[in-house]
């Protein structure tokens, strides 16, 4: 299990395993996030699996599945719906936590300065200075 914390609250990480829910719990952390579509993962690791290891150790967990270049609008307000609705701290996952490194950079926008964003994601381990402007542009419109 490798989180990589964005802020105080917030943490991404690589695929988890379902085994690594109870650590999570016992970390202190209340929800986890799959940005990772059931179709990139083998049965054992699908949202339903991984949300029943999440709930059986009294995780929250929500399904916030991204591809690609399927990025939306919705995926970014749903993922921050789902970090300002956790009730502790929150880990956000997907292949390699760049999806969850970017939904939370854009969720950020308006909230965080430009330059603290993309250097709490690049002091994870996301260089994503390419959203520059995509952040920019979310801010202007809150």
């Amino acid at each position: 299990m490798d989180l990589r914390p964005l802020d105080e609250t917030t943490s991404v990480a690589p695929m988890l395993e379902p085994s690594d829910m109870a650590a999570m719990a016992r970390e202190g952390i209340t929800t986890v996030i799959c940005n990772r579509p059931d179709a990139e993962v083998p049965p054992s690791h699908r949202a339903a699996a991984m949300q029943s290891a999440a709930e059986a150790v009294g995780l929250a967990f929500v399904f916030n599945p991204v591809a690609g270049a399927a990025l939306t609008l919705q995926a970014v307000e749903e993922q921050a719906d789902a970090i300002d609705g956790a009730e502790g701290s929150v880990v956000a996952y997907c292949a390699s936590g760049t999806r969850s490194a970017i939904l939370w950079a854009l969720a950020m926008a308006g909230r965080m300065p430009v330059d603290e964003i993309l250097a709490a994601t690049a002091g994870a381990g996301y260089q994503l200075d390419g959203l520059r402007a995509q952040i920019t542009a979310l801010e202007a419109q809150q």
